[in-house]
Protein backbone atom coordinates (compact mmCIF):
# COMPACT_ATOMS: atom_id res chain seq x y z
CA UNK A 1 0.00 0.00 0.00
CA UNK A 2 1.53 3.32 -0.96
CA UNK A 3 2.59 5.13 2.17
CA UNK A 4 0.34 8.39 1.32
CA UNK A 5 -2.50 5.89 1.41
CA UNK A 6 -1.26 4.70 4.94
CA UNK A 7 -0.66 8.56 6.54
CA UNK A 8 -3.86 10.08 5.79
CA UNK A 9 -5.82 6.44 7.19
CA UNK A 10 -3.80 7.16 10.29
CA UNK A 11 -4.67 10.73 10.53
CA UNK A 12 -8.32 9.93 10.34
CA UNK A 13 -8.01 7.43 13.08
CA UNK A 14 -6.68 10.08 15.16
CA UNK A 15 -8.71 12.40 14.18
CA UNK A 16 -11.53 10.12 15.24
CA UNK A 17 -10.53 9.70 18.60
CA UNK A 18 -8.88 13.62 19.03
CA UNK A 19 -12.28 15.10 20.57
CA UNK A 20 -11.73 12.66 23.56
CA UNK A 21 -8.36 14.89 24.40
CA UNK A 22 -9.34 18.25 25.40
CA UNK A 23 -6.43 20.43 25.09
CA UNK A 24 -4.89 21.04 22.14
CA UNK A 25 -1.50 19.66 24.00
CA UNK A 26 -3.08 16.63 25.00
CA UNK A 27 -3.53 15.83 21.50
CA UNK A 28 -0.31 16.33 20.30
CA UNK A 29 0.89 13.96 22.97
CA UNK A 30 -1.57 11.35 21.97
CA UNK A 31 -0.76 11.70 18.68
CA UNK A 32 2.51 11.52 19.19
CA UNK A 33 2.24 8.35 21.43
CA UNK A 34 0.48 6.45 19.18
CA UNK A 35 2.76 7.27 15.93
CA UNK A 36 5.79 6.27 18.42
CA UNK A 37 3.65 2.93 19.28
CA UNK A 38 3.63 2.24 15.02
CA UNK A 39 7.27 3.34 14.50
CA UNK A 40 10.46 1.80 14.74
CA UNK A 41 11.26 2.43 17.93
CA UNK A 42 13.22 -0.57 19.68
CA UNK A 43 11.14 -0.71 23.00
CA UNK A 44 8.55 1.31 22.89
CA UNK A 45 9.05 3.17 26.72
CA UNK A 46 8.53 6.45 28.06
CA UNK A 47 12.36 7.55 26.74
CA UNK A 48 11.96 5.83 23.66
CA UNK A 49 8.67 7.42 22.68
CA UNK A 50 9.94 10.89 23.82
CA UNK A 51 12.96 10.26 22.06
CA UNK A 52 11.69 9.33 18.16
CA UNK A 53 8.89 12.19 18.91
CA UNK A 54 11.42 14.88 19.44
CA UNK A 55 10.80 15.48 23.05
CA UNK A 56 13.35 15.95 25.17
CA UNK A 57 12.25 14.15 28.53
CA UNK A 58 9.31 11.46 28.62
CA UNK A 59 7.52 14.10 31.37
CA UNK A 60 4.54 14.81 28.57
CA UNK A 61 3.92 11.42 27.21
CA UNK A 62 3.97 10.26 31.03
CA UNK A 63 1.70 12.77 32.14
CA UNK A 64 -0.33 11.55 29.07
CA UNK A 65 -1.12 7.96 30.89
CA UNK A 66 -1.04 8.88 34.62
CA UNK A 67 -2.23 12.75 35.60
CA UNK A 68 -4.05 14.35 32.07
CA UNK A 69 -7.76 14.03 32.50
CA UNK A 70 -9.61 11.84 29.49
CA UNK A 71 -11.48 8.42 29.92
CA UNK A 72 -9.73 5.42 28.22
CA UNK A 73 -13.23 3.85 27.97
CA UNK A 74 -14.01 7.06 25.59
CA UNK A 75 -11.55 6.19 23.07
CA UNK A 76 -12.24 2.09 23.35
CA UNK A 77 -15.70 2.61 22.17
CA UNK A 78 -13.98 5.05 19.04
CA UNK A 79 -11.93 1.64 18.43
CA UNK A 80 -14.79 -0.63 18.34
CA UNK A 81 -16.12 1.49 16.09
CA UNK A 82 -13.91 2.09 13.99
CA UNK A 83 -13.01 -2.33 13.61
CA UNK A 84 -16.83 -2.40 13.00
CA UNK A 85 -16.44 0.10 10.08
CA UNK A 86 -13.06 -1.43 8.76
CA UNK A 87 -13.32 -5.44 9.69
CA UNK A 88 -16.72 -5.81 10.75
CA UNK A 89 -19.60 -8.46 8.87
CA UNK A 90 -21.80 -10.35 9.98
CA UNK A 91 -20.52 -13.49 11.00
CA UNK A 92 -18.00 -11.81 12.94
CA UNK A 93 -16.48 -14.21 16.51
CA UNK A 94 -15.52 -12.77 19.77
CA UNK A 95 -12.47 -14.14 21.03
CA UNK A 96 -12.19 -14.08 24.61
CA UNK A 97 -8.50 -14.76 26.33
CA UNK A 98 -6.01 -13.58 28.71
CA UNK A 99 -2.70 -12.63 27.99
CA UNK A 100 0.22 -11.94 31.06
CA UNK A 101 2.48 -9.25 31.29
CA UNK A 102 5.54 -9.92 33.25
CA UNK A 103 6.05 -7.35 35.97
CA UNK A 104 8.89 -6.74 39.10
CA UNK A 105 8.40 -5.14 42.63
CA UNK A 106 4.60 -5.02 44.21
CA UNK A 107 3.24 -2.10 43.32
CA UNK A 108 2.16 -1.76 39.76
CA UNK A 109 -1.93 -2.40 39.51
CA UNK A 110 -2.96 -6.47 40.53
CA UNK A 111 0.81 -7.82 40.23
CA UNK A 112 1.51 -10.53 41.96
CA UNK A 113 2.75 -13.97 41.89
CA UNK A 114 0.10 -15.66 39.41
CA UNK A 115 -0.06 -18.20 36.53
CA UNK A 116 0.82 -16.70 33.30
CA UNK A 117 -0.33 -18.56 30.17
CA UNK A 118 2.57 -16.05 28.51
CA UNK A 119 5.37 -17.45 30.12
CA UNK A 120 3.60 -21.10 30.91
CA UNK A 121 4.52 -20.91 34.84
CA UNK A 122 4.09 -18.56 38.30
CA UNK A 123 5.56 -15.29 37.84
CA UNK A 124 5.37 -11.72 38.98
CA UNK A 125 3.33 -10.61 36.72
CA UNK A 126 -0.05 -8.49 35.86
CA UNK A 127 -3.06 -10.47 33.97
CA UNK A 128 -5.62 -8.98 32.00
CA UNK A 129 -8.62 -10.24 29.91
CA UNK A 130 -8.81 -9.39 26.42
CA UNK A 131 -11.52 -9.62 23.92
CA UNK A 132 -10.34 -9.70 20.22
CA UNK A 133 -13.39 -8.98 17.25
CA UNK A 134 -12.06 -11.55 14.08
CA UNK A 135 -13.86 -12.01 10.75
CA UNK A 136 -12.70 -12.82 6.96
CA UNK A 137 -11.38 -9.38 6.62
CA UNK A 138 -9.20 -9.36 9.65
CA UNK A 139 -8.62 -9.56 13.06
CA UNK A 140 -7.70 -6.94 16.11
CA UNK A 141 -7.99 -6.90 20.35
CA UNK A 142 -10.94 -4.54 20.61
CA UNK A 143 -11.52 -4.43 24.70
CA UNK A 144 -9.74 -5.16 27.54
CA UNK A 145 -10.13 -5.56 31.91
CA UNK A 146 -7.31 -5.62 34.44
CA UNK A 147 -7.20 -9.27 36.81
CA UNK A 148 -7.49 -7.86 40.35
CA UNK A 149 -6.66 -10.58 42.69
CA UNK A 150 -8.30 -10.82 46.04
CA UNK A 151 -4.96 -10.03 47.39
CA UNK A 152 -5.24 -6.39 45.74
CA UNK A 153 -8.89 -5.82 46.28
CA UNK A 154 -8.67 -6.91 49.75
CA UNK A 155 -6.38 -4.31 50.63
CA UNK A 156 -8.18 -0.58 49.97
CA UNK A 157 -5.04 1.15 51.28
CA UNK A 158 -3.31 -0.75 48.37
CA UNK A 159 -5.61 0.02 46.14
CA UNK A 160 -5.99 3.74 46.37
CA UNK A 161 -1.94 4.52 45.77
CA UNK A 162 -2.17 2.33 42.74
CA UNK A 163 -5.41 4.86 41.80
CA UNK A 164 -7.44 1.42 41.53
CA UNK A 165 -11.37 3.46 42.14
CA UNK A 166 -12.81 2.66 45.35
CA UNK A 167 -15.71 0.79 43.21
CA UNK A 168 -13.83 -1.79 41.89
CA UNK A 169 -14.24 -4.99 43.94
CA UNK A 170 -13.14 -8.30 42.93
CA UNK A 171 -14.38 -9.72 39.89
CA UNK A 172 -13.50 -13.07 38.65
CA UNK A 173 -11.90 -13.46 35.03
CA UNK A 174 -15.06 -15.31 33.73
CA UNK A 175 -16.82 -12.44 35.24
CA UNK A 176 -14.44 -10.30 33.44
CA UNK A 177 -15.24 -12.53 30.08
CA UNK A 178 -18.63 -11.64 30.52
CA UNK A 179 -18.46 -8.06 31.30
CA UNK A 180 -16.34 -7.65 27.78
CA UNK A 181 -19.01 -9.71 26.19
CA UNK A 182 -21.81 -7.49 27.20
CA UNK A 183 -19.75 -4.13 26.14
CA UNK A 184 -19.10 -5.72 22.89
CA UNK A 185 -22.96 -6.24 22.47
CA UNK A 186 -23.66 -2.82 23.11
CA UNK A 187 -21.58 -1.87 20.55
CA UNK A 188 -21.71 -1.55 16.81
CA UNK A 189 -19.65 -4.56 16.40
CA UNK A 190 -21.94 -6.72 14.17
CA UNK A 191 -21.20 -10.31 16.07
CA UNK A 192 -22.61 -13.86 15.55
CA UNK A 193 -20.32 -15.70 17.66
CA UNK A 194 -17.72 -16.46 20.92
CA UNK A 195 -15.15 -18.49 21.30
CA UNK A 196 -12.59 -19.14 24.16
CA UNK A 197 -10.22 -21.93 25.77
CA UNK A 198 -11.71 -24.33 28.58
CA UNK A 199 -10.86 -22.09 31.29
CA UNK A 200 -13.69 -19.87 30.07
CA UNK A 201 -15.81 -22.71 28.23
CA UNK A 202 -16.10 -25.33 31.14
CA UNK A 203 -18.17 -22.26 33.23
CA UNK A 204 -21.84 -22.77 33.13
CA UNK A 205 -22.77 -18.86 33.99
CA UNK A 206 -20.52 -17.70 31.07
CA UNK A 207 -22.28 -20.12 28.34
CA UNK A 208 -25.53 -19.46 29.82
CA UNK A 209 -24.42 -15.87 29.61
CA UNK A 210 -24.46 -15.89 25.80
CA UNK A 211 -27.11 -18.13 25.21
CA UNK A 212 -29.47 -15.64 26.71
CA UNK A 213 -27.76 -13.27 24.45
CA UNK A 214 -28.90 -15.13 21.10
CA UNK A 215 -25.42 -15.44 20.05
CA UNK A 216 -23.52 -18.69 19.00
CA UNK A 217 -20.44 -19.78 21.11
CA UNK A 218 -17.63 -22.55 20.04
CA UNK A 219 -16.03 -23.32 23.30
CA UNK A 220 -13.50 -25.30 24.47
CA UNK A 221 -13.60 -27.51 27.65
CA UNK A 222 -11.61 -30.03 29.42
CA UNK A 223 -12.04 -33.96 28.94
CA UNK A 224 -13.86 -34.23 32.38
CA UNK A 225 -16.61 -32.20 31.26
CA UNK A 226 -19.83 -33.45 32.22
CA UNK A 227 -22.80 -33.20 29.51
CA UNK A 228 -26.08 -33.32 30.89
CA UNK A 229 -29.11 -33.68 28.35
CA UNK A 230 -32.81 -35.37 28.28
CA UNK A 231 -30.67 -38.23 26.80
CA UNK A 232 -28.43 -38.50 29.72
CA UNK A 233 -25.48 -37.60 31.15
CA UNK A 234 -21.68 -38.84 30.45
CA UNK A 235 -18.38 -37.42 30.73
CA UNK A 236 -17.56 -35.77 27.21
CA UNK A 237 -14.32 -37.57 26.79
CA UNK A 238 -16.23 -40.78 27.16
CA UNK A 239 -19.28 -39.83 25.10
CA UNK A 240 -16.28 -38.86 22.28
CA UNK A 241 -14.92 -42.05 22.71
CA UNK A 242 -18.19 -44.19 21.77
CA UNK A 243 -18.38 -41.82 18.41
CA UNK A 244 -18.15 -44.70 15.62
CA UNK A 245 -15.19 -44.47 12.71
CA UNK A 246 -17.69 -42.97 10.23
CA UNK A 247 -18.53 -39.80 12.65
CA UNK A 248 -15.24 -38.54 12.00
CA UNK A 249 -14.59 -36.37 8.86
CA UNK A 250 -11.14 -34.56 7.87
CA UNK A 251 -11.66 -30.89 7.89
CA UNK A 252 -9.75 -27.52 7.99
CA UNK A 253 -10.16 -25.13 10.62
CA UNK A 254 -8.50 -22.34 8.72
CA UNK A 255 -5.19 -21.26 7.36
CA UNK A 256 -2.21 -21.37 9.56
CA UNK A 257 1.59 -20.43 8.56
CA UNK A 258 1.46 -24.03 6.76
CA UNK A 259 -1.66 -23.75 5.06
CA UNK A 260 -4.99 -25.17 5.99
CA UNK A 261 -4.84 -26.69 9.85
CA UNK A 262 -6.80 -29.90 8.87
CA UNK A 263 -8.07 -32.75 11.86
CA UNK A 264 -10.26 -34.81 12.32
CA UNK A 265 -14.20 -34.32 14.06
CA UNK A 266 -16.78 -35.90 15.19
CA UNK A 267 -20.02 -33.44 16.04
CA UNK A 268 -23.57 -34.94 17.56
CA UNK A 269 -26.38 -32.80 18.15
CA UNK A 270 -27.73 -32.76 21.61
CA UNK A 271 -31.63 -33.05 22.53
CA UNK A 272 -32.96 -29.52 23.10
CA UNK A 273 -34.12 -28.65 26.66
CA UNK A 274 -37.63 -27.21 26.71
CA UNK A 275 -37.15 -25.83 29.88
CA UNK A 276 -34.32 -22.95 28.57
CA UNK A 277 -34.66 -23.68 24.66
CA UNK A 278 -38.96 -23.58 24.71
CA UNK A 279 -41.13 -25.89 22.23
CA UNK A 280 -39.68 -24.66 18.85
CA UNK A 281 -35.71 -23.65 19.70
CA UNK A 282 -33.80 -21.21 17.48
CA UNK A 283 -30.81 -22.78 18.70
CA UNK A 284 -29.42 -25.79 19.49
CA UNK A 285 -26.44 -27.46 21.56
CA UNK A 286 -23.72 -29.75 20.23
CA UNK A 287 -20.58 -31.48 21.13
CA UNK A 288 -17.37 -31.41 18.97
CA UNK A 289 -14.24 -32.89 19.12
CA UNK A 290 -10.90 -32.36 17.21
CA UNK A 291 -8.26 -35.29 16.78
CA UNK A 292 -4.82 -34.61 15.79
CA UNK A 293 -4.13 -36.85 12.49
CA UNK A 294 -0.59 -37.19 13.40
CA UNK A 295 -1.71 -38.09 17.11
CA UNK A 296 -4.68 -39.40 17.28
CA UNK A 297 -4.11 -39.42 20.77
CA UNK A 298 -4.82 -35.96 20.95
CA UNK A 299 -8.33 -34.68 21.40
CA UNK A 300 -9.63 -31.77 22.26
CA UNK A 301 -13.23 -31.39 23.24
CA UNK A 302 -15.94 -28.38 22.87
CA UNK A 303 -19.36 -27.23 23.63
CA UNK A 304 -21.09 -25.59 20.85
CA UNK A 305 -24.42 -23.25 20.73
CA UNK A 306 -25.51 -22.76 17.92
CA UNK A 307 -28.40 -21.91 15.25
CA UNK A 308 -30.47 -24.31 13.64
CA UNK A 309 -29.22 -25.45 10.38
CA UNK A 310 -25.61 -24.75 11.26
CA UNK A 311 -23.38 -26.91 9.49
CA UNK A 312 -20.92 -29.09 11.12
CA UNK A 313 -18.01 -27.06 9.14
CA UNK A 314 -19.33 -23.79 10.27
CA UNK A 315 -18.59 -25.14 13.75
CA UNK A 316 -15.43 -25.90 12.80
CA UNK A 317 -14.62 -22.80 11.40
CA UNK A 318 -15.65 -20.95 14.64
CA UNK A 319 -13.33 -23.16 16.39
CA UNK A 320 -11.13 -22.77 14.71
CA UNK A 321 -11.26 -18.85 14.99
CA UNK A 322 -9.67 -18.97 18.54
CA UNK A 323 -5.91 -18.69 17.56
CA UNK A 324 -6.67 -15.11 16.08
CA UNK A 325 -6.21 -13.93 19.60
CA UNK A 326 -3.03 -15.10 19.83
CA UNK A 327 -1.90 -13.75 17.12
CA UNK A 328 -3.21 -9.90 18.04
CA UNK A 329 -1.42 -10.78 21.58
CA UNK A 330 2.03 -11.40 19.69
CA UNK A 331 1.38 -8.46 16.88
CA UNK A 332 0.41 -6.09 19.25
CA UNK A 333 3.24 -6.67 21.38
CA UNK A 334 6.16 -7.05 18.54
CA UNK A 335 4.77 -4.34 16.59
CA UNK A 336 2.37 -1.59 18.84
CA UNK A 337 4.40 -2.05 22.31
CA UNK A 338 1.12 -3.71 23.79
CA UNK A 339 3.49 -4.94 26.46
CA UNK A 340 6.71 -2.60 26.87
CA UNK A 341 4.73 0.03 29.30
CA UNK A 342 6.12 1.42 32.44
CA UNK A 343 3.54 2.58 34.08
CA UNK A 344 2.46 1.61 37.48
CA UNK A 345 -1.03 3.07 38.28
CA UNK A 346 -4.64 1.65 37.37
CA UNK A 347 -5.59 4.14 35.27
CA UNK A 348 -2.22 4.60 33.77
CA UNK A 349 -2.01 0.67 32.48
CA UNK A 350 -6.13 1.15 31.07
CA UNK A 351 -4.54 4.02 28.45
CA UNK A 352 -1.38 2.88 27.66
CA UNK A 353 -3.36 -0.52 26.17
CA UNK A 354 -5.98 1.10 24.86
CA UNK A 355 -3.84 3.05 22.97
CA UNK A 356 -1.92 0.14 21.51
CA UNK A 357 -5.36 -1.52 20.72
CA UNK A 358 -5.91 1.82 18.66
CA UNK A 359 -2.77 1.33 16.93
CA UNK A 360 -2.87 -2.34 16.33
CA UNK A 361 -6.50 -1.67 14.85
CA UNK A 362 -4.94 0.71 12.20
CA UNK A 363 -2.34 -1.96 11.11
CA UNK A 364 -5.33 -4.70 11.04
CA UNK A 365 -7.27 -1.86 8.72
CA UNK A 366 -4.31 -1.34 6.59
CA UNK A 367 -3.72 -4.99 6.40
CA UNK A 368 -7.41 -5.72 5.50
CA UNK A 369 -6.96 -3.13 2.91
CA UNK A 370 -3.68 -4.06 1.26
CA UNK A 371 -5.66 -7.77 0.94
CA UNK A 372 -8.59 -6.36 -0.74
CA UNK A 373 -6.45 -4.16 -3.30
CA UNK A 374 -3.95 -7.14 -4.35
CA UNK A 375 -7.13 -9.21 -4.80
CA UNK A 376 -8.99 -6.80 -6.44
CA UNK A 377 -5.17 -5.89 -8.53
CA UNK A 378 -5.06 -9.90 -9.44
CA UNK A 379 -8.50 -10.00 -10.70
CA UNK A 380 -8.97 -6.52 -12.74
CA UNK A 381 -5.93 -6.39 -14.74
CA UNK A 382 -5.11 -9.85 -16.06
CA UNK A 383 -1.82 -10.23 -17.51
CA UNK A 384 -1.19 -9.45 -21.20
CA UNK A 385 -1.00 -12.20 -23.47
CA UNK A 386 2.27 -13.77 -24.19
CA UNK A 387 3.78 -13.52 -27.90
CA UNK A 388 5.07 -16.99 -27.66
CA UNK A 389 2.61 -18.90 -29.66
CA UNK A 390 2.63 -22.79 -30.83
CA UNK A 391 1.85 -23.66 -34.33
CA UNK A 392 2.40 -27.59 -34.86
CA UNK A 393 5.46 -28.68 -33.87
CA UNK A 394 6.92 -25.33 -33.29
CA UNK A 395 7.02 -21.87 -31.36
CA UNK A 396 6.32 -18.83 -32.94
CA UNK A 397 6.67 -15.19 -31.54
CA UNK A 398 3.30 -13.54 -33.03
CA UNK A 399 2.15 -9.78 -32.60
CA UNK A 400 0.67 -9.19 -28.80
Amino acid sequence: MRPDVCASELEEVLLRVGHRFGRADLRRRMRAYVRGLLGPVGRKNGWQLAEYAGHSTPHGLQNLLNRTRWDADEVRDDVQAYVAERLGEPGGVLVIDETGFLKKGTTSAGVQRQYSGTAGRTENCQVAVFAAYTSSQGRTLVDRELYLPKSWTSDRQRCRAAKVPDERGFATKTELARLLITRALASPLPISWVTADAFYGQDWHFRRMIEESGLGYVVAVPKSQQVKSLAGCWRIDQLIGDAPDDAWERLSCGDGAKGPRAYDWAAAQLPAVPIFDGDEPSHRRWVLARRSIARPDEIAYYLAHAPTGTTVDQLVKVAGSRWSIESCFQSAKNECGLDEYEVRRYVGWYRHITLAMLAHAFLAAMTAQATTERGAAETDHPSRRSAWQKSADSWQLAAP
